[in-house]
């Protein structure tokens, strides 16, 4: 069995629209059963929707606007890509964290092409499983990982196939600790994003401090309402899902407030506004940018 390790660069701007972000260049390296270097594809896209590179994503990558208006489109290179998938008899992809199996499937889509092969792949989340390695909690670059692992950084970061490369020499390094069948994944549909899921717990920890009992009926008309589309109904089941997992967590413990700032009347009765202060709490949390999932 063959390893793809696998980087894709995307352009865009985040709930800029329904398509908010578009692949603009591929890089993968092929490890074989000893995890030697046997093959390696590269290739630019040019995008449809968001044709010029954001001023961000140009810098980042370094990627000439001019090499993206003369790539070819997604369509013959998604198609080019998978034909040298299937030099492999079989194999599993490795990425750093999901975004790039969800690039993937999302653009997939969006041409009207069949997801079927993507949404049957198993991939290895190598973030995941390099902080499970180092006992982190909090997410860390390509970069820092190689220096941490004393590996000397080659290449230019943020290009697809030497962020691939450089994937390839984590990979190896954290082999060892890979649980072929645990760490296996496959990629999921999901319905809310990053900020739909904060304004949930934000609620959550702002009623479990104020010892206020929120249900998800509570939740949807006094915070939810005019916030999050509910009308998709497994956008509501997930972020239902959400919630229940949330709640069912111990509340963290909190310094000693007053009963007023509990969102208890002296005589120890539940504020009616508590519900209100979850809305505006959820209201001033962190609006803008979404965390990648």
């Amino acid at each position: 069995m063959d390893y793809i390790i696998l980087d894709i660069e995307f352009n865009g701007r985040k709930f800029a629209s329904e398509l908010p972000m578009e692949v603009i260049e591929i890089g993968a390296v092929r490890l074989n059963e000893a995890l030697e270097a046997v093959d390696e594809f590269s290739a630019l896209i040019k995008p449809v929707y968001f044709s010029k590179l954001n001023s961000f994503i140009k810098k980042k990558t370094g990627i000439p606007q001019e090499d993206i208006d003369s790539a070819s489109g997604f369509v013959p290179v998604i198609r080019s890509f998978l034909a040298w998938l299937g030099r492999s008899e079989s194999c599993r992809f490795v990425t750093w964290g999901g975004e790039d199996f969800k690039r993937i499937v999302l653009d997939t889509r969006m041409h009207k092409l069949d997801d079927a092969y993507w949404m049957s792949a198993v991939y290895y989340d190598l973030l995941k499983i390099y902080l499970r390695s180092r006992g982190l909690t909090n997410d860390v670059s390509v970069e820092a990982a190689l220096e941490e692992l004393g590996i000397p950084s080659e290449g230019s970061a943020h290009r697809a196939l030497d962020d691939a490369r450089m994937t390839a020499e984590i990979f190896r390094k954290t082999f060892a600790v890979l649980d072929p069948e645990k760490d296996a994944k496959q990629y999921k549909d999901t319905f809310s994003n990053a900020k739909e899921r904060r304004t949930v717990k934000n609620a959550i920890r702002l009623a479990q401090s104020q010892k206020f009992a929120l249900n998800w009926e509570l939740l949807t008309e006094h915070v939810l309402a005019g916030k999050i589309d509910l009308a998709d109904p497994r956008k509501a089941a997930e972020l239902k899902a959400y919630f229940e997992a949330e709640t069912a967590k111990p509340p963290k413990p909190s310094k000693p407030r007053s009963a007023e700032r509990q969102g208890q009347s002296p005589e120890g009765g539940t504020r009616a506004g508590a519900t209100d202060a979850a809305t505006a709490e959820t209201d001033a949390s962190e609006p803008g940018s979404e965390d990648a999932d």
